[in-house]
């Protein structure tokens, strides 16, 4: 999914690819979009424009406007633009690379869950939207931009480890690595898409030469403090790795009181007391 910068080409060329004629640029302009492409890390803003060209933040936003109404680029959000693909139009051009403006409007953030699951090869599921989750509090939690779905999930800011930099052009974007990505998922089984997704992806860790490290994920649980997510964890990990004892001898020495369910959004019928975990019939099967 690496996006590449798009390059400037010639009016005239670019014409053939939009389906449409670009506004005109003069001399001028030409040059300083040109010299704006060159610099840019795959996104725009006024402040961007006005420290590549030297202009005044507010010259600089004009001239971003100018250039949107023209074709050149495409506003994503106020004061966020992207280069228009060769084969886009400016009224219909899709994000190239989510994760880019992902990180420019919502950081600090990473990139997790199922989208995390994804880059590390962890799910064959195909999902449509980016999942973010990020400090802020965002009113719209599901925005689409430019043709791309983001789902957003707010964390504190002392969560922001188990991370991993991802060089998208020139831009480092934070994504979980992956015993990050499933402990998140143990957090709130909706970020692996449910629980079948996120149990799918637990399995797909601990097959995986390169990325099974159970002892992260027991070390990534506690440190996030989450009772319920050590259950779901010894339970998941005697299920299907028990011959990592020394793991699940770890979970089961930091139990904490009380009884939870393996998916919150599941129904559960069967308690599993050694972990007081609430399962759904199929996974005490399973044990058997």
């Amino acid at each position: 999914m690496a996006s590449a910068l798009i390059p400037f080409v010639k009016e005239e060329q670019r014409s053939q690819y939009s389906g449409r004629p670009p506004g005109g640029l003069g001399a001028q302009s030409r040059a300083q979009l040109s010299k704006v492409l060159r610099a840019s890390d795959g996104t725009l803003s006024p402040r961007q424009v006005a420290e590549i060209l030297d202009l005044p933040p507010g010259k600089a936003a004009r001239l971003l406007s100018r250039w949107a109404a023209q074709g050149w680029v495409a506003r994503v959000r106020r004061g966020l633009y992207v280069p228009v693909p060769l084969e886009g139009r400016a009224g219909d051009a899709a994000l190239e690379d989510p994760w880019l403006v992902a990180e420019r409007l919502f950081s600090p953030c990473y990139i997790g869950g199922w989208s995390a699951a994804e880059h590390w090869g962890l799910t064959e599921q195909i999902f449509r939207s980016t999942l973010v989750l990020t400090v802020r509090k965002p009113r719209d939690r599901s925005p689409t931009l430019k043709g791309a779905r983001f789902q957003l999930r707010t964390v504190n800011a002392q969560s922001l480890f188990g991370l991993k930099a991802v060089w998208r052009g020139r831009v480092k974007v934070s994504v979980s690595d992956p015993a990050r990505t499933v402990v998140d998922m143990l957090v709130d089984p909706r970020l692996g898409g449910g629980l079948r997704g996120t149990v799918d992806t637990f399995r797909a860790f601990l097959d995986s030469k390169e990325w099974r490290d159970v002892a992260s994920l027991v070390r990534y649980a506690r440190r996030l403090g989450n009772g319920a997510v050590i259950k779901r964890m010894g339970f998941l990990l005697e299920t299907y790795a028990p011959e990592e004892a020394e793991a699940i001898a770890g979970c089961r020495a930091h139990l904490s009181k009380g009884n939870a369910r393996l998916d919150p959004g599941v129904p559960a019928r069967r308690l599993v007391t050694a972990w007081r975990l609430w399962v759904p019939d199929s996974f005490v099967k399973a044990r058997r």
